[in-house]
C-alpha cells in the first residue's frame, strides 16, 4: 500500500478551509442586502397600517355620508322625470360601487392588519391593485358627473345646500350630554 505523500496530506485540510468562504461570502453578501431592504419593509408596514385607519374612519363614513344625506338630498330636489332618472341611475350606479369598493376591502383588511405589524401576510397584490384602480375610477365618475349635476340641482334652491351642510355638520358633530340635574 502507498503511503500517500506528505505535500498532498498537509494541503487539502487547507483547501477545505478555502472552499467554506464561498459559502460565508455568498450568506454575508445576502446579509449586506438587508439594509436596502430595511426600509421598503418599513414603508409597507407604514402604508398597510395608514391604509386601515383610513378605510375604517374615513372611506366607510364618507360612503355613510353620501348615501344618507346627499344621495336623498339631490334625488328628492331634483326635477320630476328625466333628472330624477338620471339621478336615480347614478345614485345606484354609486352606491353599488360602493358596496363593492367595500367588499373588495373586507377581502385585503386581514392581510393589511397584519402586514401593519409586521407580520407574514399573504395579500393579494392583484387584489390591492383592482381596489386602488376601481376607487379611483369610482372617484373619477363621482367628481366628473355626479358632483357637478348635485351642485347643479341643489344650487337651484339655497335652502336645500344649506339643509346638506347642517345635516353633515350634525352628523360629524359629537353629542353633549347635559348632566345638569334640577
Amino acid at each position: 500500500m502507498a503511503n500517500p505523500s506528505s505535500s498532498t496530506v498537509h494541503s487539502e485540510p487547507i483547501q477545505d478551509f478555502s472552499h467554506c468562504h464561498d459559502g460565508i461570502v455568498s450568506k454575508l453578501d445576502m446579509l449586506g442586502e438587508l439594509p436596502d431592504l430595511l426600509a421598503p419593509a418599513a414603508r409597507a408596514r407604514d402604508i398597510a397600517e395608514k391604509a386601515v385607519a383610513f378605510f375604517q374612519v374615513a372611506i366607510f363614513e364618507h360612503h355613510q355620508d353620501e348615501e344618507r344625506e346627499l344621495f336623498p338630498a339631490v334625488l328628492s330636489s331634483a326635477e320630476p322625470g328625466e333628472e330624477t332618472a338620471q339621478v336615480k341611475i347614478m345614485v345606484k350606479r354609486l352606491t353599488d360601487e360602493h358596496r363593492e369598493l367595500e367588499a373588495l376591502w373586507k377581502q385585503l383588511e386581514s392581510g393589511l392588519k397584519k402586514l401593519a405589524k409586521g407580520h407574514a401576510s399573504d395579500i393579494n397584490v392583484t387584489e390591492v391593485q383592482r381596489l386602488v384602480t376601481q376607487y379611483k375610477a369610482h372617484a373619477s365618475y363621482e367628481e366628473a358627473a355626479f358632483l357637478p349635476l348635485s351642485q347643479t340641482i341643489l344650487g337651484r334652491n339655497a335652502n336645500h345646500m344649506s339643509a346638506l351642510g347642517l345635516s353633515l355638520h350634525m352628523r360629524h358633530t359629537p353629542a353633549k350630554v347635559n348632566a345638569t340635574y334640577i
